[in-house]
């Protein structure tokens, strides 16, 4: 009977196992509704600048104006040009503090090992390859959103810059902004060459995808995805066609742009707008995150409830099974002491 008891051990804990992880599923659940509507309330207008923004810069470059320090221009005097080449590049790497959410961490981190790889490869284009050369390699540095993206240095020994205390809830964007205040100064003054955002897009409660986006400098001929609209479900309410269709109707008439008067100055408008504009990239990027890590995290919960009712339903019938040759070997030897005592 020995093996029974333990049996019977193993169901209540699987059991109490079971009920924890439904309640980890509930809560999950319910923050994964905020994650989302937070989401929705504030991509179309992350992206719907975004486009706004990069229209006004080429508006900007039209007439032989010198181009904003934060913008890529389309000339050769880029940033990376005066720069020398892309020598060094910093990561701001958005991941969650707990785990319990399946694989969310490992394979943000994953996809920014094999972009780190793959921009440490020889290009095929002949030009960026000896700009690449001429550089001596690309060093990578990272900023941290998250208490698990420490594996970067723990497991890999990437240096970290910076590492940013991030809250379970995002609900404005002033939490971002020390981030966003710290990557545009070192940029500015030549720390950097690119700043790239590691994050991880929200499709849907299913499906999220890990992307590595670059922030500055600001390409104005970028042909990037927006954020939070890669293979979008259209029962969100937004995708690329969209986005298109807005910037169609307001920025653009036909074949001929509206001409619009800037006050003070177009500059001055850049030189308000390009930092504001980081600082919601990196707001709509943390949503993104957190609305997939939650999500995550219920699946994991859900299937965790579900592999405890599996392995509970299992044990059951082991324990049944034990039981019943535990009573037929105490019938067996009645029966044997019965037909002893009657010879």
């Amino acid at each position: 009977m020995a093996n029974t008891r333990d049996i019977k051990k193993r169901i209540k804990s699987i059991g109490n196992t079971k009920k924890i992880t439904r309640a980890m599923e509930m809560v999950s659940a319910a923050k994964m509704r905020k994650a989302i509507e937070a989401v929705l309330r504030t991509r179309s207008y992350a992206n719907l600048s975004w486009a706004t923004v990069l229209n006004l810069a080429r508006a900007n470059g039209q007439d032989g104006r010198p181009p904003h320090p934060l913008l890529d221009a389309v000339s050769a005097g880029s940033a990376q040009a005066k720069r020398g080449g892309v020598k060094k590049v910093a990561v701001v790497l958005i991941t969650s503090n707990r785990g319990l959410c399946g694989g969310f961490n490992s394979v943000i981190i994953k996809k920014v090992l094999e972009s780190i790889r793959k921009h440490s490869e020889p290009h095929p284009n002949p030009l960026l390859r000896k700009e690449r050369e001429q550089a001596g390699g690309v060093s990578h540095e990272f900023i941290l959103l998250g208490k698990k993206g420490q594996a970067v240095y723990k497991n890999f020994n990437f240096p970290v810059t910076a590492d940013f205390p991030k809250l379970d809830y995002i609900n404005e964007v002033g939490e971002v902004i020390p981030v966003a205040r710290m990557i545009i100064k070192d940029y500015l003054s030549g720390q950097y060459d690119k700043v790239m955002v590691a994050y991880t897009d929200f499709i849907n409660a299913a499906k999220q995808l890990p992307r590595v986006k670059q922030l500055l400098p600001i390409d104005i001929t970028t042909a990037d995805e927006y954020l939070g609209v890669v293979g979008q479900d259209p029962r969100l309410g937004l995708n690329k066609e969209l986005i298109e269709e807005k910037e169609k109707k307001h920025l653009q008439s036909g074949q001929f742009k509206y001409e619009y008067i800037f006050e003070p100055s177009p500059e001055e408008v850049l030189n308000e707008m390009l930092p504001r504009l980081i600082e919601i990239q990196l707001f709509q990027a943390l949503l993104e995150s957190n609305a997939s890590e939650q999500s995550a995290r219920r699946l994991a919960m859900h299937q965790a409830t579900e592999a405890a009712t599996d392995m509970a339903g299992e044990l059951t019938l082991s324990y049944n099974k034990a039981r019943q040759a535990g009573v037929t070997s105490e019938i067996a030897e009645i029966s044997a002491g019965a037909n002893a005592l009657a010879e």
